[in-house]
């Protein structure tokens, strides 16, 4: 088996326009293609960071995520940065609320969490 790398990362939202303005406009991914699939009544937005690509499904009558206790599949996703308190404060600036920086049991490194607007936890990691 040849695999090469993680290709992307799919997730659904219940507000495609909120959703689509957290991940372009606030955290700063770039839109690869944007589709409204009329035969689904749903938007499909492509997007990239570095070299990874997440794909968002704009469904508005999705179930709502399970939080706590937390329920199989995907469980967060995770960025790694180089300065954690700078994109912290630069995730407070533009009102988006993040946790307590706290060490990472296993790496030793600085980690915390934030949410996008479905509630799915995003962790930044040094």
């Amino acid at each position: 088996m040849n695999l090469q790398t993680i290709h992307h990362v799919a997730i659904i939202v219940s507000d495609y326009q909120k959703s689509k303005d957290f991940y372009v406009r606030l955290l700063g991914f770039t839109i690869i293609r944007e589709n409204f699939r009329p035969e689904r009544n749903d938007y499909k937005l492509d997007l990239k960071l570095g070299e990874c690509e997440l794909e968002i499904f704009g469904i508005a009558d999705a179930p709502k995520r399970p939080n706590y206790p937390e329920a199989c599949g995907l469980r967060h996703l995770a960025f790694k940065v180089e300065n954690i308190e700078e994109v912290i404060a630069e995730l407070n600036k533009k009102g988006i609320e993040t946790e307590p920086i706290r060490i990472d049991s296993f790496t030793d490194k600085k980690m915390t969490f934030f949410h996008d607007p479905d509630g799915l936890p995003l962790e930044l990691h040094e």
